[in-house]
């Protein structure tokens, strides 16, 4: 491959999507999450304490709950295409022939015609058959092949990043009326998060700063209502 199609590759925004994906749910919950947590906190006690043992807390079980979440999710997918990947090497050996028309039936269904979807399928055959099932039967290609190792990683750490700013929040900013401190920084933060999102994906950052900042408030409002309703003075 020349250095220009690498280039090319490149600066497709969906070679983005496995580590992008993982980064911004971990930090959209990371800043979600411990925020929603310090305000319920902060509505019912009167001392900082609480607030910050809360807030760390909810950043260390939720930072490592992410992670572990994440590898066992993408691993789970990883095992099913590997089953997958496994039985179509089996029915190579065991039926050529009809795995080379239902190859061939693919590219024709492509808009190939019907002996040009043959001769590419017999060729893509004869220089790998298994990477060719693998990639136009059963749709499994770089971009889209599970990496339990860099989605964990890459959610954990994003959910420590975004965890970090509300516990910033609850260490340095005045206590009284610190649910507000807690809820406009938490929002800034995520209309922050949103437009670096959107812009590293390519998509509106208009939309992605509304989305994020509507469910943000909702979550965080509900936190702070029951921290309201069970107001009881936590010392």
């Amino acid at each position: 491959m020349s250095e220009f199609e690498d280039d090319y590759l490149d600066n497709h925004y969906i070679h983005r999507s496995n580590w992008l994906r993982a980064a911004v749910l971990g930090a959209n919950d990371g800043i979600l999450s411990t925020a929603s947590l310090a305000i319920g906190v902060a509505a019912a006690s009167n001392f900082r304490e609480p607030v910050i043992l809360a807030t760390l807390a909810g950043l260390v079980a939720g930072a490592l709950s992410m992670a572990a979440g994440e590898y066992v999710s993408v691993s789970s997918q990883t095992d099913v295409e590997q089953a997958d990947i496994e039985r179509e090497r089996q029915e190579l050996k065991k039926m050529p022939e009809i795995e080379l028309l239902r190859l061939a039936d693919i590219y024709e269904k492509r808009g190939l015609k019907k002996q040009t979807a043959l001769t590419v399928a017999r060729e893509l055959t004869e220089k790998d058959a298994l990477a060719a099932h693998i990639r136009d039967e059963l749709g499994i290609n770089e971009i889209s092949q599970a990496k339990p190792i860099q989605a964990a990683f890459a959610s954990g750490a994003a959910f420590t990043v975004g965890g970090l700013l509300p516990l910033l929040v609850t260490l340095f900013l005045p206590l009284k009326s610190m649910e507000y401190y807690l809820y406009g920084s938490a929002i800034l933060f995520l209309i922050i998060l949103g437009g670096l999102a959107a812009k590293t994906g390519g998509s509106s950052i208009g939309i992605a700063i509304i989305r994020i900042t509507f469910w943000g408030t909702v979550a965080m409002g509900l936190t702070a209502l029951v921290g309201y309703l069970f107001g009881i003075s936590l010392t």
